[in-house]
């Protein structure tokens, strides 16, 4: 099971690059999957993702609170309104804006019911 795990982190985070520079792809839940997998397969792995620069901090909030940051969830839920207006724009099949509403819809209402990270002691500017 490990080198299952292994190859579905590795494979979850080459989507994660990828929906980088794709807008129809979701970098997120990608990069989530991967840390899940790298953390049961190679711990160390796991850790690297935790500290990355860019991806460290989603992650950890993640992990430790369930929490999405606002700027985050403006984005994600921007980023779907655009790509469902682009497929209203470009698609001629009639039921598929239709099932597309359903399914993005879905998934917006659950990144805006998620809360918003806490505040941490590390993370306040110390007062003058």
């Amino acid at each position: 099971m490990r080198h299952l795990y292994l190859c579905l982190g590795y494979a979850s985070l080459a989507l994660g690059v990828i929906g980088i520079f794709l807008p129809v792809l979701p970098t997120t839940p990608f990069v989530l999957l991967a840390v899940w997998c790298f953390a049961r397969s190679n711990p160390a792995l796991a850790e690297r993702l935790y500290r990355h620069p860019r991806f460290g901090h989603l992650l950890t909030t993640w992990r430790d609170q369930k929490a999405i940051p606002r700027r985050a969830k403006i984005y994600a839920l921007s980023m779907l309104a655009v790509s469902y207006g682009f497929v209203l724009w470009l698609t001629d099949i009639e039921s598929l804006p239709f099932i597309l509403a359903i399914i993005m819809g879905s998934v917006a209402l659950y990144i805006a019911t998620r809360p918003v990270p806490r505040d941490r002691p590390e993370d306040r500017i110390p007062e003058a």
